[in-house]
């Protein structure tokens, strides 16, 4: 991975650090650990084998934050050791089989949409962001729903009723943290 630039004008948050390539492999790092974390954050619900968590609430700030330069090789990394047996998906689980895999294989469409989004200062101000939020919400059930039908064998629409309908509430309440943190951090750096 090559060091990404130092622009005069930062592009995301992680562009406030000066750029070497050591930053930016402890960035990619960070990020995938961040997720991890939060993916142990999680409430079983009984009527639906995805489990409530912070995840991807991780992945979209991680996506943003990082921009989608560091946060795609992030969500790769994240993906890659867990599908090897590192137990940091949701509920310490790891591998490919569980249904809720393609939510995870969808973390890196959205990391990188919501970074490449974010340079282009999406995540400056609170209506933009809830917007990308949203958006990054929206592309990881892309993935997942499916993803989940093919799983367990049951219709799409059984699948939109187990593996997004439930979350709706939390992605909106996820949302718009993101678009009250996001906005502040860049007014506390005093650029935007």
């Amino acid at each position: 991975m090559s060091s990404i630039s130092h622009p005069s004008r930062p592009l995301v948050l992680a562009d406030l650090v000066a750029g070497t390539r050591v930053r930016d492999l402890a960035l990619v790092a960070g990020g995938a650990a961040t997720v991890g974390v939060a993916a142990q954050v999680a409430v079983p619900l009984p009527f639906t084998p995805v489990p409530l968590t912070l995840q991807t609430f991780a992945v979209l700030l991680v996506g943003a934050a990082l921009g989608w330069q560091r946060a795609i090789p992030s969500m790769l990394v994240y993906l890659a050791a867990g599908s090897a047996g590192l137990p940091w998906f949701a509920e310490g689980s790891s591998g490919v089989a569980a249904p809720s895999f393609g939510y995870i294989v969808g973390f890196v469409l959205a990391a990188g949409v919501v970074g490449r989004l974010a340079g282009s200062g999406a995540d400056r101000t609170p209506v933009r962001t809830f917007a990308l939020m949203a958006l990054g919400s929206a592309l990881i059930y892309a993935v997942g729903v499916p993803w989940l039908a093919v799983a367990l064998g049951v219709s799409l629409g059984e699948a939109v009723a187990l593996g997004l309908t439930p979350f709706l509430v939390g992605d909106a309440l996820k949302s718009l943290l993101a678009a009250g943190l996001l906005p502040a951090t860049w007014r506390l750096t005093g650029r935007r």
